[in-house]
């Protein structure tokens, strides 16, 4: 990918939830919600702080995150529906 995010954003894909309830009803298009649960592609190298010094992110590529449901920028990049946001934006890191 030619697309790399500066200071402390963070490029991340969403991740699509399931399309059934768990009694197996099928879920509409039309009425799911965007997912708030993502997977991290690309991270900038991290913000300045006062003196100068890059403070690296805590998230890294690869990292399935959730984020907050109206944060970041939707982009497309390589034909790819992809999400910018800054590591503020991150609620967590969902551990494996």
């Amino acid at each position: 990918m030619a697309f790399r995010p500066l200071h402390d954003r963070v490029l991340l894909r969403r991740v699509e939830s399931d399309e059934r309830t768990k009694g197996g009803i099928i879920i509409p298009d039309t009425a799911k919600e965007k997912p708030q649960e993502g997977e991290v592609v690309a991270v900038g190298p991290g913000a300045r702080d006062e003196q100068g010094r890059v403070n690296a992110l805590d998230v890294r590529a690869g990292d399935r995150v959730l984020f907050g449901k109206w944060s970041g920028t939707e982009v497309k990049v390589d034909g790819q529906d992809l999400l910018i946001l800054k590591e503020s934006d991150i609620l967590g890191v969902i551990a494996a």
